[in-house]
C-alpha cells in the first residue's frame, strides 16, 4: 500500500514539474498560496519522501507472471 501511494504522489509530483518546465506554471503553489507557503512546502517535503520511497522499489525482488 505505501508503494502504490508514493508511486501516486511521485507522479503528481512529476505532472507539477512537467507544469512548471513546459508553462513555467506550479501547480501546487497556484492551490496553495505560492512556494513559501506552509502547506505548499509540507506538501513539496511529503512528494519528495515519496520520491526516495521509491528508489526501494527500484531494487525489490519481484515474481513475474
Amino acid at each position: 500500500m505505501l508503494d502504490t501511494i508514493s508511486l501516486l504522489l511521485t507522479i503528481i509530483g512529476g505532472v507539477n514539474w512537467l507544469l512548471v518546465g513546459v508553462f513555467q506554471f506550479d501547480l501546487v503553489a497556484w492551490i496553495f498560496g505560492g512556494q513559501a507557503a506552509l502547506i505548499s512546502r509540507i506538501i513539496y517535503t511529503v512528494i519528495g519522501a515519496a520520491a526516495l520511497w521509491c528508489i526501494t522499489l527500484l531494487f525489490k525482488n519481484r515474481e513475474h507472471v
